[in-house]
């Protein structure tokens, strides 16, 4: 699968994630989202590629994800009074989101 559009399928994914818990943040979100993309576009195409070649496991993945979430900056959410817990169980639902997309599309 091209990079490019998993890219695609992962920030539709993931808004409708967001969407649903918070949908008064949409716009703001999205740019949160395609930020973090952005910045792990590199990492995801070479996990991605191992993962399909079956060179990682789908628990190393998600390890590896996890190792990101540092990154996810979820910046619109913090600002609008989101408390830390709630990021956080929105981030673990964000990287699973990524993990099952990713699992759906490649394997």
């Amino acid at each position: 699968m091209d990079i490019e559009e998993l890219l695609k399928l992962l920030k539709d994914e993931l808004l409708k994630v967001l969407g649903e818990s918070y949908s008064d943040y949409k716009k703001e979100t999205k740019k949160d989202i395609e930020a973090f993309l952005e910045i792990s576009k590199v990492k995801l195409e070479r996990w991605t590629s191992l993962l399909a070649s079956k060179d990682l496991t789908v628990k190393d993945y998600q390890w590896l994800l996890e190792s990101q979430k540092d990154l996810l900056v979820l910046n619109a959410l913090y600002q609008a009074g989101v408390s830390k817990l709630r990021l956080g169980h929105l981030k673990n639902k964000i990287i699973k989101t990524i993990v099952n997309t990713v699992v759906a599309a490649v394997l």
